[in-house]
């Protein structure tokens, strides 16, 4: 079977968000970058339902030229193909993201192929918009689960299973279908030394896609709130033992 795993091209998990003076980007310039750990997880499912009945795994994103090296962490991970949608380091919305894949996807169909299940991540690490994966399988008239914790492929169907309060709810799709998977689905190999090699050899195809004029007008991106953390100074040297002492009596502990 043929599996399309598209991923996003994501500043770094747990790194400090910072924006750009004009509130319409996340600041990069002083960030790594990753594929969302939910996209990661789908690479690794695709991978291993590729090996147990056969098939080819091909892993598209649409990001500036750089995201070819998230590309190739994938190939090193056991994917076969790798199709990078070369666009410019602009962010594109959701429509804009799901037509760019909806014409890579109708070029391979016009070239002979089709795939037979088309994984996204939940929701990708950075903007969050958990749009893509549906507007995608919308377009294709296919049937979409969302959300997965299980995954697996029979007769024919793929069996969904999702997380909810006091088990879980099993979804039986038809394929071609379309799905988005939770990070925690599996857990993700990590690349040996001569696999990574291996990718750096692998062809990766390029392409240009035509950005479409935006329908959706962004107003501004916010951080949320962080707790804050406050520092209070009890004193200087053997002044500010009595200070701790009496911390330590409020906390209980003395």
């Amino acid at each position: 079977m043929r599996i399309l795993v598209c991923v996003k091209r994501v500043p770094l998990t747990g790194g400090r968000m910072v924006l750009t003076a004009d509130e319409q980007a996340i600041e990069t310039r002083h960030l790594g970058f990753t594929i969302s750990p939910h996209e990661e997880c789908g690479v690794e499912e695709a991978v291993r339902i590729v090996e147990q009945h056969g098939g080819e795994t091909t892993v598209l994103t649409l990001g500036p030229p750089e995201a070819e090296e998230q590309l190739r962490d994938t190939l090193a991970m056991g994917a076969d193909r790798g199709l990078l949608l070369a666009a410019d380091g602009e962010e594109w919305d959701p429509q804009a993201t799901a037509a760019a894949i909806l014409a890579a996807i109708e070029d391979e169909q016009a070239a002979g192929g089709d795939f037979d299940l088309i994984v996204f991540g939940n929701e990708s690490a950075d903007s969050g918009n958990f749009q893509v994966g549906i507007r995608v399988a919308h377009a294709l008239e296919r049937p979409v689960a969302t959300g997965l914790k299980g995954l697996t492929v029979e007769d024919g169907q793929v069996r969904c299973e999702r997380e909810v309060t006091g088990g879980r709810d099993i979804y039986l799709l038809p394929l071609p279908a379309v799905v988005t998977v939770l990070e925690g689905i599996n857990l993700p190999r990590y690349p040996s030394v001569p696999a990574k090699l291996r990718a750096r050899q692998k062809a990766i195809e390029k392409r240009a896609p035509e950005r479409p004029d935006s329908r959706l007008e962004k107003l501004r991106l916010v951080v949320p709130p962080g707790q804050g953390k406050q520092a209070e100074i009890l004193g200087e040297g053997a002044d500010a033992a009595p200070a701790v002492v009496g911390v330590m009596r409020d906390l209980g502990v003395a």
